[in-house]
């Protein structure tokens, strides 16, 4: 049995049907926590201790209406995205809409929540990106998403202001290839990134890396310090 991180009592997760999600909601709930799981799929209306507490049907494009359930949550996991090989024009929209601009809303709307909330402790959001941010994933649509949403989320890191700072904290998760319906060729199984995501994630670190490419423990790290470089010169250059 692992020891719960914190005494949160409530964890989000998009994607919560998904092989990944599954995993991540069945260990959550093995150690205490209550799972809110949003899908876009159809859900097994049966709980278990495999499946989320609560289900919540979502879709893209209609995160605002789902303020009154991340009120609720204490840790929210940005988990949900697509992988398509099409070339066709939509596939694009579809993949920057899916992986990269519906987490950003997930991540604006949480953090208004975060402000606006009365809380004995930060609130907790870490978003899934992937190695595809800078090394190829042999998909064009979804490299440009994962790549768009991971230098969202750096900047907005970034920038916090202290006092959001005091309330919320950003974590990104990069991961590489693992096995799902998305992707049956991954070399990581879902069950060892879900119990990876929980076991780093307990640290204060803003970067959580799971990978067997030595290279993304290298690069990432220096992308990062970089955002931070420039975020620093534009800020105090503008103040």
């Amino acid at each position: 049995m692992i020891t719960p991180m914190k005494n949160y009592k409530t964890v989000g997760i998009t994607g919560a049907s998904g092989a990944l999600g599954k995993e991540l909601t069945k260990l959550f709930r093995q150690n205490g926590y209550k799972v809110m799981g949003f899908t876009h799929s159809k859900t097994n209306s049966e709980i278990n201790l495999e499946s989320p507490n609560e289900w919540v049907k979502w879709e893209c494009g209609e995160e605002s209406s789902l303020k009154k359930y991340l009120k609720k949550i204490d840790i929210l996991i940005l988990n949900h995205g697509i992988y398509n090989l099409s070339r066709e024009n939509s596939n694009y929209e579809n993949s920057i809409e899916i992986n990269a601009l519906s987490k950003f809303k997930f991540l604006n709307l949480f953090e208004e929540i975060a402000l606006t909330t009365e809380s004995s402790f930060k609130k907790e959001i870490w978003i899934n990106t992937s190695e595809a941010e800078i090394l190829p994933a042999l998909n064009p649509s979804y490299e440009i998403s994962k790549s768009l949403i991971g230098q969202l989320v750096s900047f907005k890191k970034n920038l916090l202001n202290k006092d959001i700072k005091k309330k919320l904290m950003i974590k990104k998760i990069i991961l590489g290839p693992f096995k799902s319906e998305l992707n049956p060729l991954g070399i990581m199984s879902p069950k060892f990134v879900a119990k990876k995501i929980y076991d780093l994630a307990n640290s204060k670190s803003y970067l959580v890396i799971i990978s067997p490419n030595p290279l993304t423990y290298l690069l990432f790290p220096l992308k990062e310090f970089f955002n931070f470089l420039y975020c620093k010169i534009i800020y105090k250059y503008k103040s």
